[in-house]
């Protein structure tokens, strides 16, 4: 769609009463900050606005829509984005987590660290490990998050979904998410309203020591500013960390323009201030290329690639993804949906 066909969708989201904008520089939306500018954003701050917003993507037929949360798992083509990028706006702090007896609820914008200290605090264990990851309760559903040995299906429940083409809501369960590893079955018209998570008992200083110890872990073993975490899944069982065959190529500190691998953990790509998406990509590939030459495995990304030509993506996309299994789950969610033209 060229910038002029853009016209009527945005006087629609105007009129719906939805905060809008074109032309948005996504770098500032993203932890990598790079990458060009998408052709609109649309900030949603409740489940009424997405519906509001579905009302619209169907009125104007719009396919390219991608859901943003805080950008921490996200890297823009430097040629931006033709397309409606969907960010969650902020919640309330005081309605942003829930507690009921043994299940914790928290909104798809809340921040993973927030959901973790705030469970803590009310004497919820279980979510301790979710202050390590740096993205939203929404993405972490989406890509199934994990660390220090859990991910997201370990404690989650179900979670409400609407999408953007059907406008339909509906709670799924954990089990209906297909949730694989470091994948799911929503598409990116689908956006994460909340979660409920399943938790058990703790002593408040108990959570809070794990909870510290996590956060000391991560500021000794990986490295902060412009990065977007871990760049590769792990390969197969039996086949060694995506960072372990890295450092086993030597390529700790290769660089390509403003991009380079961390000193400090070989699966992270930080970008400097000068640094390109197309920076960020080489390295990716040149990374790609030489764990292959070495080892014979093809190391796939975790990072959403937006804006990017389908070669790119291709060549960074982890097949297990689409495998049978993972195929008939996104198109079962799809019928519980009411999408079309899956």
């Amino acid at each position: 769609m060229s910038d002029a066909t853009w016209v009527p969708f945005v006087q629609q989201c105007t009129d719906a009463g939805l905060q809008v904008d074109t032309n948005v520089a996504m770098a500032q939306r993203t932890t990598y900050g790079v990458g060009g500018s998408a052709s609109v954003v649309v900030v949603i701050h409740s489940e009424s606005d997405a519906l509001a917003l579905s009302q619209v993507v169907a009125q104007c037929r719009v396919d390219n829509i991608v859901v943003v949360g805080r950008g921490s798992n996200v890297l823009v083509s430097d040629e931006g984005f033709n397309g409606v990028v969907v960010l969650l706006g902020a919640v309330s702090p005081d309605s942003a987590v829930n507690v009921e007896g043994d299940v914790v609820q928290a909104g798809g914008s809340v921040l993973m660290p927030v959901l973790a200290r705030r469970s803590v605090g009310a004497g919820r264990g279980g979510l301790e490990w979710c202050v390590g990851i740096p993205g939203t309760v929404g993405g972490a559903v989406r890509m199934n998050a994990g660390g220090h040995g859990a991910e997201m299906v370990d404690n989650l429940i179900d979670a409400r979904l609407v999408s953007l083409k059907s406008g339909n809501v509906c709670v799924v369960s954990n089990a209906d998410l297909g949730l694989h590893f470091r994948g799911s079955a929503l598409s990116q018209h689908h956006v994460v309203l909340s979660a409920r998570f399943q938790t058990s008992k703790i002593a408040p200083e108990e959570g809070t020591a794990t909870i510290n110890s996590v956060v000391a872990w991560r500021r000794e073993h990986q490295p902060g500013g412009r990065n977007a975490g871990s760049v590769f899944v792990n390969p197969a069982q039996g086949e060694g960390s995506a960072g372990a065959l890295i450092d086993a190529a030597a390529l700790r500190g290769y660089s390509r323009g403003g991009a380079a691998v961390s000193e400090k953990h070989a699966n992270f790509i930080q970008a400097s201030e000068h640094a390109t998406a197309a920076d960020v990509v080489a390295v990716m590939s040149e990374v790609q290329q030489k764990v292959f030459e070495i080892h014979g495995i093809m190391l796939r990304s975790e990072v959403a690639l937006v804006g990017f030509d389908a070669r790119i993506a291709e060549q960074f996309s982890d097949p297990r993804h689409s495998a049978s299994e993972q195929s008939d789950a996104r198109e079962k969610l799809s019928k519980m949906l009411g999408d079309v033209n899956e």
